[in-house]
């Protein structure tokens, strides 16, 4: 009589790992591509890379997006790389980086000449050579899925400071449901 319980014992032990495990890996078990390993040990070698983006990468709580956009922003005729962390989770995308050689050899190593490491949920895009970063605005009442508001931020290589600088910010209405 014992060995029915037992054998539901341990299917039911079975069924709850492999569902925390989809849950943690949002249901992909799928190894990171070599772009993706690339800039996340990159970013785990940065000494710029905060305490939190690093611990999401660290400790698998977090991981490289695997759409990488390779634009050339910086007007040196080389493609740079937009990365950004996500959570996956509601969270999603919570830090952007931009990657570049410019000023170097093009040989050089990729190197990260802008970084946004406090994002919530971000987007990105690249248009006319401009990096168009957006991000929620909540209100009180808005859903998760639904923010009042979208920020959308320009940003435009600047070759005096060797970094990308805002050019222009603008409020959109936010999603309907």
């Amino acid at each position: 009589m014992r060995r029915p319980r037992t054998l539901f014992a341990v299917l039911a032990a079975v069924i709850v790992a492999v569902a925390a495990t989809l849950l943690v890996t949002g249901g992909s078990s799928a190894a990171p591509t070599k772009s993706q390993a690339l800039f996340a040990k990159a970013l785990l070698a940065d000494a710029k890379t905060t305490s939190d983006v690093k611990q999401l990468l660290g400790e698998g709580g977090g991981f490289v997006a695997p759409d990488i956009t390779f634009e050339d922003l910086t007007g040196d005729g080389r493609s740079d790389a937009i990365v950004l962390v996500e959570t996956g989770g509601v969270a999603s995308a919570v830090a952007l980086y931009v990657f570049s050689t410019d000023g170097e050899p093009a040989e050089s190593d990729l190197r990260v000449v802008y970084r946004s490491q406090r994002l919530y949920q971000a987007g990105a895009e690249v248009a006319d050579a401009a990096l168009i970063l957006s991000s929620p605005r909540f209100v009180e009442g808005d859903d998760v899925c639904c923010p009042a508001k979208i920020v959308q931020r320009t940003y435009v290589w600047s070759a005096g400071s060797r970094t990308l600088r805002q050019r222009s910010s603008q409020e959109l209405p936010g999603p309907t449901e």
